[in-house]
């Protein structure tokens, strides 16, 4: 039995990080059984990083090795039938999520106008950490913004560039369906991890104003949403 360790659930999704998300998106939209247990420190992890699995007693990190690794050892047909091309399209969208994940988690922790909203709405929903955890969380991960860059943007800059992520997404992204035909794929998992953590979230950042005035992602988000809820 696979057991997916990663962070809370927020604001109606499983996973209120991106990663996460994706990850028990794939593995909900490619069948596989497996137990969902919610972790609030991160140190134990592996590399310190959530989401990881461990899966007949192996312990594996990262997002896209996890995939990887359920692909191959379950024989999953998620992904089978792509092309070359669509698989290049799934690596530029993975990559370009990567780059959005710092702008999300600065709109969070970072700008003061949104930190707020984000903190009391956490500990209403999961009281057993408190605000002074929450600060303790927030020093951290100033940290880590500074030593990746993203820190030392002003907040319009920050946004700047996860707008334009966000609109290669709103271009990629079809009005009906999925992003390769009629069958979700790897990749509307990976998406519906960030834009579920920014549409379902309701703290009013650029980010959230932008996908919500975008019809096809919004419901590309909610389809997704319904598959994986169920």
């Amino acid at each position: 039995m696979l057991t997916l360790y990663s962070y809370p659930q927020l604001f109606g999704v499983a996973d209120n990080n991106g990663y996460g998300l994706k990850v028990y998106a794939f593995l909900k939209l490619a069948g596989v059984t497996f137990v969902h247990e919610h972790v609030f420190d991160a140190s134990t992890a592996p590399r310190g990083q959530l989401p990881y699995v461990v899966d007949d007693g192996e312990t594996i990190g990262d997002s896209e090795t996890i995939i990887a690794h359920a692909i191959a050892k379950y024989h999953l047909t998620i992904d089978a039938a792509l092309s070359p091309a669509q698989r290049r399209t799934h690596h530029f969208v993975t990559r370009m999520l990567d780059d959005l994940y710092w702008v999300m988690s600065y709109s969070r922790w970072k700008d003061e106008r949104y930190y707020p909203a984000f903190r009391d709405g956490f500990i209403a929903q999961h009281p057993q950490i408190d605000a002074a955890g929450f600060e303790k969380a927030k020093a951290y991960n100033a940290q880590r913004y500074h030593y990746q860059g993203i820190g030392r943007y002003a907040p319009e800059q920050a946004y700047a560039r996860g707008l334009a992520d966000l609109q290669v997404l709103a271009e990629i992204v079809p009005a009906n369906g999925f992003v390769d035909g009629e069958r979700p794929t790897s990749c509307d998992a990976g998406i519906y991890g960030f834009i579920a953590n920014i549409y379902y979230f309701p703290i009013p950042t650029p980010l959230k104003a932008f996908v919500d005035a975008q019809n096809n992602l919004v419901a590309h988000c909610e389809r997704v949403h319904a598959m994986v809820s169920a």
